[in-house]
C-alpha cells in the first residue's frame, strides 16, 4: 500500500526533477513552510490570492525584509502553486505591499 506523499516532499520531489541548486530547494522549502504555518497550517489549495498577498506584506510590513527576500518568498510560493499543485495563477495579478530598499548612512569615523 502506497502512502501519500506529503506537500513539501513533493516540492522536494519536483525542485530536483527540474535539477534545481540543493541551496534553491532548502530556500523555497523554507519559504513554503513559513507561508503555511503564518496561515494556521491551511492547505495551500484552501488559499489563493488573498492569503498570498496578506503573507507577502506580512513580510514586508511586519518583518521589515528585504525587497530581494520578499521576491525571494514570492518565488517559492510562485512554484509551489504552479509547478506542485498545478494552480493557474495567471489571472490571480497578486497585488502585496512591496518591501523598500533601506538607505544605509555611512557612520564618519573620527
Amino acid at each position: 500500500m502506497e502512502t501519500k506523499k506529503k506537500l513539501l516532499d513533493l516540492v522536494r520531489d519536483k525542485i530536483r526533477f527540474k535539477h534545481y541548486s540543493f541551496s534553491i530547494e532548502k530556500t523555497y522549502v523554507h519559504w513554503i513552510k513559513h507561508y503555511i504555518l503564518f496561515h494556521n497550517k491551511k492547505h495551500p489549495v484552501e488559499m489563493g490570492k488573498a492569503e498570498i498577498e496578506s503573507y507577502l506584506t506580512k513580510l514586508a510590513v511586519k518583518d521589515k525584509v528585504s525587497p530581494i527576500t520578499q521576491n525571494q518568498a514570492f518565488s517559492a510560493i510562485l512554484f509551489l502553486y504552479k509547478e506542485v499543485l498545478g494552480v493557474d495563477m495567471s489571472e490571480w495579478n497578486i497585488q502585496a505591499f512591496r518591501s523598500q530598499e533601506r538607505k544605509h548612512i555611512p557612520v564618519a569615523l573620527t
